[in-house]
């Protein structure tokens, strides 16, 4: 076989496993869910930053003792620390939203793919703030007389109690925050996705 041969057997190679282009049409469709969803990112991160700075101020002005005061402090730095890791990762997707080079069917299922793992950062985040929020109600229990004066067991069940309806609520309503901000867009991107395939 000469080179010849072989320029035109890689030729024939490249025309076959070629992936199916965007028209501008389905350009502009994917374009807005994609816009959507960046203008959403932007909000939620600016929501949970005056949030944080919020919560700091709320502990440094509160009457409390110095101590509560600090290991509340501490609790909410760490939920802060913890929400930068997470809104790294976020980040990630939101320079990919703008990426120029959505133009294949291909490269729009890897974002897809992208979408679906964030989804399970995001219910992660949320997940992840529930010992946080146990360890303030410790402190809460500590630092109120009453409740110091309460039998274990009640204690305990307070914490259970806690535990179980804090993390259905917090779970729940971090799928629907999800859902609201970003599931319907996911959903008109999989829409394409599926009319792109025909």
């Amino acid at each position: 076989m000469n080179i010849d041969e072989l320029k035109n057997t890689w030729n024939e190679d490249d025309s076959i496993e070629e992936t199916p282009e965007i028209s501008i049409e389905q350009a502009k469709k994917i374009n807005l869910p994609l816009e959507k969803m960046r203008k959403n990112m932007r909000k939620e991160f600016w929501y949970t930053f005056v949030v944080f700075i919020f919560s700091f101020f709320v502990v440094a002005i509160c009457n409390a003792p110095v101590k509560f005061k600090m290991y509340v402090l501490v609790l909410v730095a760490s939920m802060a620390f913890v929400t930068i890791f997470f809104f790294s990762k976020f980040f990630k997707l939101y320079k990919e939203l703008s990426n120029p080079a959505l133009q294949t069917y291909d490269a729009l299922n890897d974002l897809l793919m992208q979408f679906n793992l964030n989804k399970q950062y995001y219910l992660s985040f949320y997940v992840s703030f529930i010992p946080f929020l146990v360890c303030e109600i410790i402190l809460v229990i500590e630092v109120i007389p009453w409740m110091r004066e309460l039998n274990l067991l009640y204690i305990f069940m307070i914490l259970l109690g806690f535990v179980v309806v804090g993390a259905s609520v917090v779970y729940l309503s971090g799928k629907r925050w999800f859902e609201k901000f970003y599931g319907k867009h996911i959903r008109q991107i999989e829409d394409l996705l599926i009319e792109l395939k025909k």
